[in-house]
């Protein structure tokens, strides 16, 4: 198995020689998975840099020491891609996000939709936006990541059309799409913005915002998926054919 990940403030300071892994990542590090001395490591900023070791010593529940051996930083992936996910019902949404982050995305966008039924207000909303980025940043370790995902605040739909039109490539994930989204010619750099709606649909005013501002409706298969899952399988098919999983 590869070595777990763990986040840490930063890692461009750490040069060689012991760093101490403390506070709730130690006590999951020592309490949780159980490290023990000898066992490797990787402690991550979650910005791309990530410092690789072994486990020097442990002391109590909560606090080890690592022998880092090496220090890499990772480039930023091109072309990057975000999805723009509507809000979707219950825990459903906390599940796009991790499957999404495993699979490789770069960014993520709450949508309030118009045909959401789920809408995030107040402090609800703002708790909601925290298990998002808490999902995110665990999904990201779990998944050997050092580059998480930035998951924005929620973006509204004048927003949503503001970032598809300064895109390099927009689309509108629509079951009704002319064209399929595996066919479509996408840019060798630069940024990608994909649109999943809700259970209900992308509004037809909607639909219109989105298309004056350059994202055309495309399919993704003949089966019709969740909000939930739309978003990974796109980012997948996007990996594999831009290259990033090659």
């Amino acid at each position: 198995m590869t070595a777990p990940v763990f986040l840490v403030d930063r890692v461009d300071q750490v040069t060689g020689g012991t760093v101490t892994l403390d506070g709730p990542e130690g006590r999951h590090a020592v309490s949780v998975r159980r490290l023990r001395v000898g066992e490797e490591i990787v402690l991550t900023d979650g910005a791309g840099s990530g410092a690789y070791g072994t486990v020097a010593a442990v002391e109590g529940k909560d606090r080890l020491d690592v022998t880092v051996t090496e220090v890499r930083t990772e480039p930023e992936p091109t072309p990057r891609i975000t999805v723009v996910q509507a809000l979707p019902k219950g825990d459903r949404g906390e599940l796009a996000v991790e499957t999404m982050t495993e699979t490789g995305v770069d960014a993520i966008v709450p949508w309030a939709a118009s045909r959401c039924i789920t809408q995030w207000k107040g402090d609800r909303g703002l708790k909601a936006l925290a298990k998002w980025r808490a999902t995110a940043r665990e999904a990201g370790k779990q998944s050997r990541r050092l580059r998480f995902p930035d998951v924005a605040d929620a973006a509204t739909t004048k927003q949503v059309a503001r970032l598809l039109a300064e895109a390099d490539f927009a689309a509108v994930l629509h079951e009704e799409g002319a064209q399929p989204l595996a066919t479509a010619e996408l840019p060798a750099t630069g940024h990608i913005v994909l649109v999943v709606g809700p259970e209900g649909g992308v509004s037809p005013d909607e639909l219109a915002a989105f298309a004056e501002a350059g994202a055309k409706p495309y399919r993704l298969g003949r089966s019709v998926l969740r909000t939930s899952t739309a978003g990974t399988a796109a980012t997948a098919l996007l990996l594999g054919r831009t290259g990033r999983w090659s």
